[in-house]
């Protein structure tokens, strides 16, 4: 359970952001949709090798 504890003065606005920042760290919606269907684990070796050379690719530009 994430808890926010909002502080004196504050806005609400501002403690609903970093509500959602704490809950997007945790990775539940994500874990949520991969769930929803199932996938090889080829299939998901796959795009994590294809995410691996696309970010080293990204760090080579800019080097």
């Amino acid at each position: 359970m994430i808890i926010i504890n909002v502080k004196d003065g504050e806005s609400l606005d501002k403690a609903l952001k970093r509500f959602k920042k704490k809950f997007e760290k945790t990775g539940v919606l994500r874990e949520l949709r991969s769930r929803q269907a199932f996938e090889k684990k080829s299939v998901t070796r796959r795009h994590v090798v294809k995410h691996a050379i696309y970010k080293q690719g990204m760090n080579q530009e800019t080097v």
